[in-house]
């Protein structure tokens, strides 16, 4: 089944309930039906076809979460266009990488957008789109589609700092949502606040397509404001909200809401969820004591969406990320791919319906992301005895800051490319709110100036990316064979 077969469960089948609420260009409320979606999603596929896209196109969206994201995906689907979201935080230098890789039709942007595209992409601002898709027909465009077709390619670095596609089908979408929806009761009538980005799975492969499932109501908001978090959970009331942990430790700041208005908050809600970085077992449980509800935490990825999950039903147990979800297989092994004991750390490996089938164009990196039909996830785990599984670290030294994925050798390969740094080793810093902060190592001259490195890793690297202290050392501690220890850095002090 493609995705338009199930997402028209709401779509046509729920036509006249409220679907979303989301706010204009003017900062001001609208609200559609599900029908009023489907009937913009159909003006924009006509409109998207008009300019020459097809089945196995590419389109690349790179936008912060408004309206048109949603229209843009639900018209790709239909129209068997491969949608590829792009970081609206990214800038020149992994937006070049992404176009250059996945050789889209076009890049739809915002007309006041800084960012700097590759010479010779071809630019839609998203304003143009919209004026045009207006006049077009509320007809539906779909072409046949087989499950198996690719919906999306969702870009992931890896330990070399390459950015890589994970391809992901109507199939693999599906499965994901379907059990989601199935496994945390999301029904009609939940209230979901989605204040997660859209051009990140959590936010578009859970939370829009829970959303669209079950037919529930959705508020979209462009991102999580701690300002005016207090109040869009009041005005909005929500059931049901996906969060990482940044935003949960936000929200235990009594100047954010106080303890009144998080008993109120909690009163009404019947889900929070977090993911996309390990919950601190302290915040769940201040949570609880805050807003009276037990956070449920999960794992997944890109490659495989949602992989594990504590139950609805029965303990969320705290630092742990639960069980596998139904259809999934998940061992941990050692270096040899041997199964390791209960209690033993080992890889997680995993085989599911909603895992990709490789990467766009990287027959290299697929092959050997796969062994024996078990995908290599490079992060560690350890299984209880009653199989809650809970995460140790990752066998390579990715940085999660704020539930984004950071991968040190992407900085150290910029950082490099000024001939005054000789050396430069990229690791990650616990830090209370982000979970983690970018740290730089650095061999360099003493006429290089710190701030100089800053802005150039502001001006080509998205903001998070950016590390927060710059560490002169006299040399990087190396193995025989030239491996940087990063173990023996001296540790960083605020």
């Amino acid at each position: 089944m493609h995705l338009t077969a199930l997402f028209d469960l709401s779509l046509i089948g729920r036509a006249d309930n409220a679907a979303l609420e989301y706010y204009d260009s003017g900062g001001n409320l609208e609200a559609l039906t599900f029908g009023q979606v489907e009937a913009r999603a159909n003006q924009m596929a006509h409109e998207l076809c008009a300019r020459g896209l097809t089945q196995g196109d590419r389109l690349c969206v790179h936008l912060a979460n408004r309206i048109e994201f949603i229209d843009l995906f639900l018209a790709c689907v239909r129209l068997g266009v491969i949608f590829v979201p792009m970081n609206a935080l990214y800038r020149e230098r992994e937006l070049r990488h992404i176009v250059s890789d996945c050789d889209p039709k076009a890049v739809v942007m915002s007309r006041g957008s800084d960012a700097v595209y590759p010479d010779g992409a071809v630019l839609w601002p998203v304003e143009d789109l919209i004026e045009d898709a207006t006049k077009r027909p509320t007809t539906r465009l779909l072409v046949p589609l087989d499950g198996d077709a690719p919906a999306i390619i969702v870009y992931t670095s890896g330990t070399t700092g390459a950015a890589k596609g994970a391809v992901l089908s109507h199939n693999n979408l599906a499965a994901n949502g379907v059990n989601l929806v199935s496994c945390w009761r999301i029904t009609d009538a939940d209230r979901y606040l989605a204040v997660l980005p859209l051009f990140h799975v959590h936010g578009l492969g859970n939370g829009l397509h829970c959303w669209l499932i079950s037919g529930c109501r959705m508020r979209l908001a462009e991102r999580f404001d701690q300002r005016t978090a207090g109040s869009l959970f009041a005005e909005f009331a929500p059931t049901l909200f996906f969060g990482v942990p940044t935003m949960y430790v936000r929200l235990l700041d009594a100047a954010v809401i106080s303890d009144g208005d998080a008993k109120a908050i909690g009163s009404r809600a019947r889900l929070f969820v977090s993911g996309s970085a390990p919950l601190p077992a302290h915040v769940l449980e201040a949570f609880r004591e805050r807003y009276g509800h037990t956070i449920l935490e999960r794992y997944g990825m890109s490659e495989s969406l949602m992989i594990i999950s504590n139950p609805y039903e029965g303990e969320r147990r705290a630092g742990t990320v639960g069980f596998p979800l139904p259809g999934v297989s998940v061992r941990l092994v050692d270096t040899d791919d041997a199964r390791v004991a209960d209690g033993d750390v080992g890889e997680v490996q995993v085989q599911s319906p909603a895992q990709c089938g490789g990467y766009w164009r990287r027959a290299d990196a697929t092959v050997a992301a796969f062994t024996d039909g078990w995908f290599r996830t490079g992060d560690l785990a350890v299984r209880s005895a009653d199989g809650y599984y809970t995460l140790r670290g990752r066998r390579g030294d990715m940085i999660i800051s704020g539930g984004f994925n950071i991968y040190p050798r992407e900085i150290e390969e910029l950082l490099l490319e000024d001939s005054r740094v000789r050396e430069a080793a990229v690791v990650g810093a616990a830090h209370p709110v982000r979970g983690e902060i970018v740290i730089a190592y650095i061999v360099a001259e003493e006429s290089l100036d710190d701030a100089v490195l800053a802005e150039r890793c502001r001006a080509q690297l998205a903001s998070f990316k950016a590390p927060h202290a710059f560490i002169r050392v006299d040399a990087l501690p190396r193995t025989a064979l030239g491996k940087v220890q990063k173990h023996l850095l001296p540790p960083w002090k605020p």
